[in-house]
């Protein structure tokens, strides 16, 4: 391994500018819904360069196996690592995914694609109440204020479809063609 072929003052540097990246991934980790023990994870994982198993990540991190397996199942379901296959191998073997920008774009557009759903289904029916309310009442003052929350909603809506086609562009790839890499 070439990492054996430095002096102790070499990886002394080395381990020293990794853990201050480590670190700052694992304080900003928030912003994809993760723990800092999850980012300091990742980036153990970044690091290392190879896949690894839950043992070896916890012996390296001094975290329970409980937290190890947590931490990765949330880095899954993100796309941010990816379980292997090693010939050999029986355990179950993880390596982080290197491609950042994807990695950016699965993590907004599956948690932007559900709030999106969830708000558009909200809005409609709000909007179909709030007609239903415009047709079945004689006062004026009560349309007035359905009227103006029904053009508040329907601009929400048009938000929320412009946004299902921003996710859109991002699981696409199109996103890069007016943001390059």
């Amino acid at each position: 391994m070439v990492q054996d072929q430095l002096t102790e003052e070499q990886q002394a540097i080395i381990l020293k500018i990794r853990k201050r990246v480590i670190e700052h991934i694992g304080i900003n980790m928030d912003l994809y819904g993760l723990t800092q023990s999850a980012g300091h994870l990742y980036g153990l994982l970044f690091f290392t360069g190879k896949p690894m198993t839950l043992d070896e990540m916890g012996s390296e991190m001094k975290m329970s196996k409980t937290s190890m397996s947590t931490a990765v199942r949330s880095m899954l379901d993100l796309r941010m690592v990816n379980k292997i296959w090693e010939k050999g191998s029986r355990k179950d073997l993880y390596e982080v995914e290197y491609d950042w920008h994807q990695t950016f774009l699965d993590y907004f557009a599956i948690r932007w694609k559900k709030a999106v759903e969830s708000n558009l289904l909200a809005i409609q029916k709000g909007i179909k109440e709030t007609d239903k309310c415009l047709q079945e009442t004689d006062s004026e003052t009560f349309k007035a204020v359905l009227q103006r929350d029904k053009e508040k909603l329907l601009e929400a809506k048009s938000y929320y479809h412009w946004l299902d086609r921003l996710i859109d562009a991002m699981e696409s790839g199109e996103i890069f063609d007016l943001v390059p890499r």
